[in-house]
């Protein structure tokens, strides 16, 4: 019988919820469960499930029964507590936090100090003893609150904080003394009533309900929504919301609070890394506003709750088995943990984490290999600066920071997000320069080649968002002074007299892995695991590089366990040389059309314009050594791997002039007496030839049926090519492919006239060449009749590009460029599905053709060859349906490589 929504528990304490809950609790609400269970110091609260946040997104209104079980879990915390919220002489104070299934770092709203009011401020300085620290309590209450909760333009109380450091001549918030905050307290609260109308809720309750409502709403606000898109978070998750009773870092010297990680979460390095803040509050050290101490000087700060820390960080990451990311607050020398989670990590990282903790017997290797993916490789293999050039004088090195998130970004210098995004979209690479970021920034950040901030250290919000990413930064380089209302950064000089300035537009190299910053393109080098990949560094070598070796032992693991195997896109031997190197298995697709470009089009154009079957025959006959000594060299650089080679595709006017070039080119010829009868006929043909949708016009095994002799010249350059090979010693292992078939008719006609040409060079060499004839299965009609189609194929490789534009109904070329983005921001795509698979669609028609081309002929080869080859979801989809190999691009065969053993470890 289904759970009703009066049956459903919203609510549930500290004491009830565990990790694995997550679903349910959020990862915020179920870590602080597991930390309570484990026994570690958590302030006691309650957590609102994510069912209630999506009955209230559904229906615009909390469950019937969730204020009722809210009033009994807070008056049980109140009695834990020994004071009720908000209190007049002893108020309890909570958090309200976010907190859904995966970590969306400052996407959605967090309220501190709920409860506080002109009541009860007395009441908490009472109990402190410090009246300074109740009025910075509230005061961070109402400018939140105001913030997230009533919609209040953060900046208005910006301002209205400077404006009191500068009336009194201070530079930092901590100099402000009580009666300064209590007169800010009176501003925010004026700036309240100015912008929306009422004043600042005084009833506790009231404003924790109105907090709760905001972080439910910030599911769907845009920073959220645009944060899910990027990182392919399913919509429909929900947020849980996670009230916390207070405790405070902001009460002096003894007091303060910090973010840690068990390792390095740029490098993998074990050892001490985080930050921490004195006498602040939560947010102060992710927001990166002021800068922070190393979490290793908390030692000399406070060596009984350092000790205490370091206890705890080792058995949350035992716990864990994992690389754990930890908030915590010091209140009066006592330790604090408000927040623990699995900590986003750098590419390397991940790399380098997963075989430590194979090494430290905490998981094994496949569990490695589920802990790192192809996006992640895909990073490690982007270049990086090259040391040498970035010391020469070509460029100037600017400042230094601190190394956040590695990589080599070179870009224009913007300093806001609307710039970056304006600017990327234009084709211009940017580099987004703040003094910090917050989420609003999220877009820019999106849009541009890396982040530069002048505050905030490796747990900032420019650290943490840029790491999830995979995008280089560099954070606190305090030497640069960013001046965003003009758009321009100050390096300044010694003297004061010569500072440089840096002005929007100006270009500007960043090293999140040395944390350097340049003026001016320093240029790159390959990086070191692509030189393995490519066979130039030897893990095993005494100067590898760690990171190589991390790569080199997960890869090779992967490579046990895969059942798919991974090929090649290639054309030539070079790009097939390559993708050997780089651990490809063979060719899935080879096209042909490529080897007509060049010096050949003109062959191509006397095929076209041929006057009968002696012209056409000497046209045919002028391109098969050249195709054969192609094929030659291709089978010899794939030596005994396939090699799938697809006979011609494009329409035949892809290779003639462009129509007005020609016929301008006519025109002037016409105007000056000099015709050439050449280009007339050309032009002719190009108007012969012309169609109003080429994609489903006269290409593929189309022409091949037109076009008499065309199919059997390259089926023939591809069997003399073989017969050479093997006369050579070699071991060639040519799969011939006809293009774009939709009935099975087609391809026996085809099939047919191909291996009476393969017959002929078998017995004109005396050799058995064994060749094999399958087909592309790129429109719908040949999936839903792949069984007849089977009949006559050896194999199936299907053609998702393809195959996608007929199942949608979309030119990709058109479609890209004029309403894709419409769709993505409007939530009809997750993503293209160019990039990857529709499995309801394009991955439903590849299903059922497999499953019915196997029923028709057991033995059936299946690959796909199509850019979702190397995507790393697709990859795991066409795992699960059963596919032999995918086919991709050479530098993606090691993602490939990755993700079909990722996809394998997963079924275990």
């Amino acid at each position: 019988m289904p759970e009703t929504q009066d049956q459903q528990k919203f609510v549930y304490d500290f004491t009830e919820g565990n990790k694995d809950l997550k679903d349910l609790l959020g990862g915020k609400g179920a870590n602080l469960a597991e930390m309570t269970n484990l026994g570690l110091p958590v302030p006691p609260g309650f957590t609102i499930t994510t069912e209630a946040c999506k009955v209230y997104l559904d229906s615009g209104s909390e469950p019937a029964a969730l204020r009722d079980e809210v009033s009994a879990h807070l008056e049980a915390l109140e009695g834990k507590m020994g004071k009720k919220l908000g209190q007049a002489d002893d108020p309890l104070l909570v958090s309200v936090r976010s907190g859904a299934k995966f970590s969306m770092p400052g996407m959605m709203d967090t309220v501190l100090n709920i409860g506080l009011s002109d009541e009860s401020v007395a009441g908490l300085a009472a109990q402190a003893g410090d009246d300074r620290f109740a009025w910075d309590s509230y005061r961070r209450l109402i400018q939140m609150f105001g913030k997230t909760v009533l919609g209040v333009n953060g900046d208005l109380f910006e301002e209205a904080i400077d404006a009191a450091k500068q009336s009194k001549g201070v530079t930092v918030d901590v100099d402000l003394d009580a009666a300064d905050l209590k007169k800010l307290v009176a501003e925010f609260k004026t700036i309240v009533a100015q912008e929306t109308g009422r004043s600042f809720p005084q009833e506790p309750r009231e404003q924790m309900d109105l907090a709760v409502r905001a972080v439910f709403d910030s599911w769907n606000g845009d920073r959220a929504k645009l944060y899910r898109r990027q990182e392919r978070i399913p919509h429909d998750l929900g947020t849980a919301v996670n009230i916390c009773s207070m405790v405070f870092g902001n009460l002096g010297p003894d007091s303060g609070t910090g973010v840690a990680f068990t390792r390095d979460p740029a490098s993998g390095h074990q050892g001490v890394y985080g930050d921490y803040l004195q006498n602040a509050q939560g947010e102060d050290v992710v927001a990166g506003i002021r800068n922070t101490v190393p979490l290793a000087d908390l030692e000399q700060i406070d060596k009984r709750s350092y000790d205490e820390l370091m206890q705890i960080m080792e058995t949350l990451e035992t716990h864990y088995k994992d690389l754990c990311d930890i908030e915590f607050t010091i209140e009066r020398g006592k330790l604090w943990m408000l927040q623990t989670r699995v900590g986003k990590r750098t590419a390397g990282a991940a790399f380098r984490i997963a075989t430590q903790l194979v090494d430290q017997g905490l998981i094994d290797e496949a569990e490695a290999l589920r802990r790192v993916n192809g996006a992640q490789l895909a990073q490690l293999m982007f270049p990086r600066f090259d040391e040498e050039a970035a010391a020469g004088d070509a460029v100037r090195k600017i400042g230094r920071g601190i190394a956040a998130s590695p990589g080599a970004a070179v870009g224009k210098a913007v300093f806001d997000s609307y710039t970056a995004v304006k600017w990327s979209r234009s084709g211009e690479k940017v580099i987004l320069i703040r003094r910090e970021t917050n989420p609003d920034d999220l877009d820019g950040m999106i849009a541009a080649e890396g982040i530069l901030t002048s505050r905030g250290g490796k747990t900032s919000h420019a650290a943490v968002v840029a790491r999830g990413m995979g995008k280089t930064c560099v954070c606190g380089a305090e030497d640069l002074e960013v001046d965003t209302k003009r758009r321009r950064m100050i390096v300044p000089s010694a003297d004061g007299k010569d500072d440089l300035v840096i002005e929007e537009g100006d270009v500007v190299s960043i090293d999140g892995s040395s944390g350097k910053v340049y003026l001016g393109e320093v240029p790159v080098v390959p990086s070191p695991v692509v030189e393995y990949f490519e066979g130039r560094m030897h893990a095993g070598a005494d100067d590898a590089d760690e990171l190589v070796a991390a790569v080199h032992r997960i890869m090779a693991y992967a490579d046990r366990v895969r059942r798919l195997r991974v090929r090649a896109n290639a054309d030539n031997a070079e790009d097939a040389a390559r993708a050997r190197r780089f651990g490809a298995q063979g060719i899935g697709l080879c096209r042909t059309e490529h080897m007509f470009l060049g010096e050949r089009r003109e062959m191509v154009e006397r095929l076209i314009l041929a006057h009968g079957d002696e012209e056409r025959d000497a046209a045919l006959g002028e391109l098969l050594p050249l195709q054969k000594k192609d094929f030659v060299e291709l089978f010899e650089a794939m030596d005994g791997l396939p090699v799938t080679v697809r006979l011609l595709d494009p329409p035949l006017h892809e290779f003639l002039p462009d129509i007005t070039e020609l016929s301008v080119r006519v025109a002037l010829a016409e105007s000056r007496k000099d015709h050439n009868e050449n280009d007339l006929r050309l032009l002719q043909a190009v108007h012969r030839l012309h169609e109003q949708n080429p994609m489903l016009g006269l290409r593929g095994v189309r022409l091949g049926l037109v076009i008499p002799g065309l199919f059997a010249m390259q089926v023939r350059a591809i069997a003399e090519a073989a017969a050479a090979r093997r006369a050579a010693k070699g071991d060639p292992r040519a799969e011939i492919m006809i293009p774009l078939v939709g009935t099975v008719q087609e391809l026996e006609i085809v099939r047919e006239e191909a291996e009476q040409v393969i017959a002929e060079v078998e017995r004109a060499h005396g050799v058995d060449l064994k060749l094999s004839l399958g087909t592309m299965i790129e429109l719908p009609r040949a999936a839903l009749t792949a069984a007849q189609i089977a009949e006559s194929a050896d194999f199936f490789s299907f053609g998702t590009n393809d195959l996608t534009q007929t199942v949608w109904g979309f030119s990709r070329d058109d479609v890209e460029a004029s309403f894709f983005t419409a769709y993505l921001e409007k939530g009809i795509f997750g993503v293209s599905p160019f990039e990857t698979i529709d499995k309801d669609g394009v991955g439903s028609l590849v299903r059922d053709a497999a499953r019915a081309g196997r029923a028709t002929r057991p033995d059936l080869k299946l690959g796909v060859c199509g850019e979702h080859g190397g995507d790393p979801e697709s990859v795991h989809f066409f795992h699960e349906v059963g596919l032999d190999y995918v086919s991709c691009s050479p530098f993606r065969i090691p993602v490939a490589r990755l993700e079909s053993g990722r996809a394998a470890a997963n079924g275990r």
